[in-house]
Parts: structure tokens; C-alpha cells; sequence
């Protein structure tokens, strides 16, 4: 299948696999490229060191294009991006910040740029700064997410108005029907996050795979929006979130509850209480733990399904 996407990245099947903290390792990433996707490093929960080891690795793995996920709010920000100019990574996707920042910079230096955005004024913002196409994130996405709560059936249309660069929908797509609809809805393609998670390769906790495939619809809320909104899954941790808000805190103490290394103890560690347990509202349509690859495989099936279908629903 070619595209606007398939061709910026050359790939094969214009799907990318979310560069998301705790989960998005070198083995994952390696297997969605190896299985025609796109893999991303997931940069945010990693030290300096550990990316370099990682992106070492992954280059071992595959002969296929990957690329690395940075979010912007990180405080060893430069030392990433020293990194990824020294290590030669090909392909950067950027999250939580300006990205007129980093994106001069990077295409300077020949990199593919993406930026992830949760509003058409910042899907704006990003091509006038020079990216080379957006992943458009709708509200039922996991993860740090957007204020506006803006859903993907109406985000990446919005987006795709305003836009002339290629553009990704991600939030809510775990399978080849809802990869198809948001194609419909006028993405190029699409970045699957959640899906990923529950996959053998990711690097997330076992305890907190299985706690995705066991989550059912109402499970996961949007929280935390005065500090940086989070998609959380309701366990103890997050009860004491609504407790706090019961009460009346005030965004201080709302970042005292959350501390530090809250998302590592939950996602990495699998603390299924006091963790902070990040994942999309589609885990409701997760169902098992597979092979990255064939999630890959599975979906491009049940598009190409749903696409001879279509006509038949229409008579």
C-alpha cells in the first residue's frame, strides 16, 4: 500500500507504532519495522545512555527504518537530541512542547520530523515551524493527552482541513476497521499506541499487560489536566486523584500525590495500585497479549477487509 506516508518512511503499510514511555523499547520497535510498520524508541523514560543502547540495538534488529519518540517537557532534552543527531536516527517524532524549538535543527541535520499535536491551532503550529507531516491525537488516546478533549472523529477531519503536510490520526485505533475509518476521515495514516502495549515484545510490566486486556469500557478516565492531562486506568492511585480533587487541592499538592517515578512503578514495575497506569480508552477491545507482528499483520487483514466491504453496506 503506498501513500503519502508509506513514502516519507518507507515503509510498507502506513501504520506507526506509538513511541510511548515504559513500553516502547528497541524490541518493539524493531518488530513493527521488521513487520512493515514503523517502530518508535519511546525516549521519554529513557537516561541519555539508555537510548543510545537502545536505538545500538534496534539497528541490530532491523534493517527497515525506526524512529524515536521525544517528549519536549523531558529536562535532558539536549542530551537526546545530541544522541539522535550522533546515532544517525533517520526519522523523530516530537510530543509536549514548541516545535519550533527542535524541528530547525533537526531537518538541518536531514531528519524526518513529526510533531504530535491535540488541536488544529497547534497542528498549524507545527507545519509552520517546518515539520514534515503530524500525528493528530484525539481524546480517547492514553498517555499525556490533550485539555480540549477533542475526540479523533473530530479532530483529524479538523485537521486535515487546515493542513497541506501528511498527516497521522492516532487515539482510539487498535484494529484494521477503525485504521480504515480514520483513512476515510482523511489521515494518511495512523499511530497505534495501546494495541502495542499489549504485545509480547513491549517492555511494559507482564502484570500491567494483562490488566489492559482485562479492561472493560468506563475503565480508563482523563485526569490531572492542571498539571499535564494523563488517560489513566482507575486503580488505588487514581482514587486518590478524585479524592484529592473531592477536596479541593490545589495543583501543588496535586504534583506532590503524583511525585516522581509514579508512571515506572505502575507501567514498568507493575505496582497495579500505586502506579500510574497510562493507557487508551480502546484497551476496552483489546483482548490478548500478541506478537507485534501479527498486530501489525492483523490489522492491514481487517482493513483490506473492511475496504472490499464497504461497498456492500450501501446498497
Amino acid at each position: 500500500m503506498a501513500n503519502r506516508i508509506t513514502s516519507l518512511f518507507e515503509i510498507q503499510y502506513p501504520i506507526v507504532q506509538g513511541g510511548m514511555i515504559w513500553a516502547s523499547g528497541w524490541r518493539l520497535a524493531s518488530a513493527v519495522s521488521n513487520a512493515g510498520g514503523l517502530g518508535l524508541i519511546g525516549a521519554g523514560s529513557m537516561y541519555p545512555d539508555v537510548l543510545r543502547e537502545h536505538i545500538r540495538k534496534c539497528r541490530q534488529a532491523t534493517a527497515k527504518p525506526f524512529g524515536v519518540n521525544i517528549p519536549m517537557l523531558y529536562p535532558d532534552i539536549e542530551q537526546l537530541m545530541e544522541i539522535l543527531l550522533e546515532e544517525n536516527v533517520p526519522i523523530v517524532f516530537t510530543s509536549a512542547g514548541n516545535p519550533k524549538t527542535w524541528t530547525p535543527v533537526l531537518k538541518e541535520a536531514g531528519r524526518t520530523v513529526v510533531h504530535v499535536v491535540s488541536s488544529v491551532a497547534f497542528a498549524l503550529k507545527a507545519q509552520q515551524a517546518g515539520v514534515d507531516a503530524v500525528v493528530a491525537e484525539g481524546f480517547e488516546a492514553g498517555g499525556h493527552n490533550g485539555r480540549d478533549e477533542t475526540t479523533t472523529l473530530t479532530l483529524i477531519p479538523a485537521v486535515r482541513e487546515a493542513l497541506e503536510i501528511p498527516l497521522l490520526a492516532a487515539g482510539g485505533i487498535a484494529t484494521g476497521r477503525s485504521m480504515l475509518a480514520a483513512m476515510v476521515l482523511g489521515a494518511d495514516g495512523v499511530q497505534v499506541g495501546s494495541r502495542f502495549v499489549a504485545s509480547q515484545e513491549a517492555s511494559s510490566h507482564p502484570e500491567f499487560k494483562r490488566l489492559v486486556v482485562e479492561a472493560g469500557e468506563g475503565d480508563t478516565r482523563l485526569t490531572l489536566k492542571e498539571l499535564a492531562p494523563v488517560r489513566l486506568l482507575k486503580n488505588k492511585f487514581y482514587r486518590d486523584v478524585e479524592a484529592a480533587y473531592a477536596r479541593g487541592a490545589t495543583p501543588e499538592e496535586l504534583k506532590a500525590l503524583l511525585g516522581r517515578a509514579r508512571a515506572k512503578k505502575g507501567m514498568f514495575e507493575g505496582d497495579l495500585e500505586e502506579g500510574e497506569l497510562e493507557i487508551g480508552q480502546v484497551s476496552a477491545l483489546i483482548r490478548e497479549i500478541l506478537p507485534a507482528g501479527d498486530i501489525v499483520r492483523n490489522m492491514m487483514q481487517e482493513f483490506e477487509a473492511a475496504r472490499k466491504a464497504v461497498p456492500g453496506y450501501f446498497p
